[in-house]
């Protein structure tokens, strides 16, 4: 018997995420994520994708603006079974796509450096930019 290929995800734009979904997949992908509830962040988005593999969110990214032409790209979160496939950058396309329909014309994102290759191969160039935490 010749094991099948699991079935491809799914990206969908704005779906309806469960704050047990996400809390589910941060959980799994970032060391001290502690429960939170979505709902605040995500009525202030401007749009997020989410990616499915069968009825598991393995995927979400999400995109906030200024109310104008800057947008921003926050939480790349691919579920670390699924990391290596290309789904992150699937994601941040799709999400970059988003943004550009709902009118933004310039797309930042923070990072740290180890993801600098990723970031680059997504599209984006590095910048100046500053940081003060509050």
């Amino acid at each position: 018997m010749v094991p099948s290929d699991p079935p491809p995800e799914l990206l969908a734009v704005c779906p309806a995420l469960t704050d047990a979904e996400l809390n589910e997949l941060f959980g799994a992908s970032w060391p001290g994520h502690r429960p939170t509830s979505f709902a605040p962040v995500l009525s202030r988005s401007l749009a997020w994708i989410a990616a499915r593999r069968a009825d598991r969110l393995v995927g979400f990214v999400n995109v906030v603006g200024d109310g104008s032409v800057h947008a921003f790209i926050l939480d790349t979160t691919v579920h670390p079974d699924e990391r290596r496939n290309g789904l992150g950058t699937r994601l941040v396309r799709a999400a970059a796509a988003e943004a550009r329909a709902r009118g933004a014309r310039w797309l930042h994102v923070d990072y740290e450096p180890h993801l600098d290759s990723f970031y680059r191969g997504c599209g984006f160039r590095p910048t100046a930019a500053g940081l003060l935490r509050l």
